[in-house]
């Protein structure tokens, strides 16, 4: 799978749980931050999976998500991982 493929499957992710009214709004916020840095055309596909990583990662470890939402992140986050120059 290109890189581009899956910047744009884990980007879909995050629209779903940015959508998602039983995860709450900070984490919805995040998660739309994250979609759109790996929306951002104008960047490195390593830099925009980097910068949703950062963004992700900062709220992977809420104590207020719902454990179906951490385990959608921590999924979407090991593909982003894979993303190399």
């Amino acid at each position: 799978m290109s890189s581009d493929a899956k910047l744009r499957q884990v980007a879909e992710i995050m629209a779903r749980v940015a959508e998602d009214t039983s995860v709450p709004r900070n984490i919805r916020r995040a998660a739309s931050d994250a979609r759109e840095a790996l929306i951002k055309k104008e960047d490195d596909p390593v830099v925009r999976a980097a910068s949703a990583i950062m963004i992700l990662d900062e709220i992977s470890n809420d104590p207020n998500m719902p454990v179906h939402t951490r385990t959608t992140i921590w999924n979407a986050l090991s593909v982003l991982e894979t993303i190399r120059g």
